[in-house]
């Protein structure tokens, strides 16, 4: 081997042992952000109370997270429309975006804490029960 194919070799398999740490770390966080595949996947999937409970935290933090960007877009659409008339430019104006964003954000938020219901409700309909 030459030089320069020794090194290749070696950056490589750093490269990998990296890569592979970087995933183990980010795979054991308990609140791990989802992407759209891997929550169709965890859905699809889950079968015990676990996977739902974790499928209800998900959500519980999105509603959370929706409800206070619709606060936020709320209080800009109330300071945007105290001040505009509606003879003064074009639609949509400022405040009619905002009101958008704040019904967009409650519409998620709605949805969000819906599916965080219904998969804590599944469960405590999983949960083992204690027979004696």
């Amino acid at each position: 081997m030459t030089r320069k194919q020794l090194a290749a070799c070696i950056l490589s398999l750093a490269f990998a042992g990296i890569g592979n740490a970087q995933g183990a770390a980010t795979s054991q966080q308990p609140s791990a952000e989802y992407t759209q595949a891997e929550l169709k996947q965890l859905t699809r999937s889950a079968h015990v109370p676990e996977q739902y409970r974790t499928l209800a935290a998900y959500y519980g933090k999105e509603q959370a997270t929706y409800l206070q960007k619709a606060a936020e877009a709320k209080k800009e659409w109330q300071q945007r429309a105290h001040g505009a008339s509606t003879a003064e430019g074009k639609y949509p104006r400022p405040a009619d975006w905002a009101r958008m964003a704040y019904e967009d954000y409650m519409s998620k938020a709605n949805k969000s804490g819906t599916l965080e219901a219904k998969f804590s409700q599944m469960a405590s309909q999983d949960a083992p029960v204690n027979a004696q």
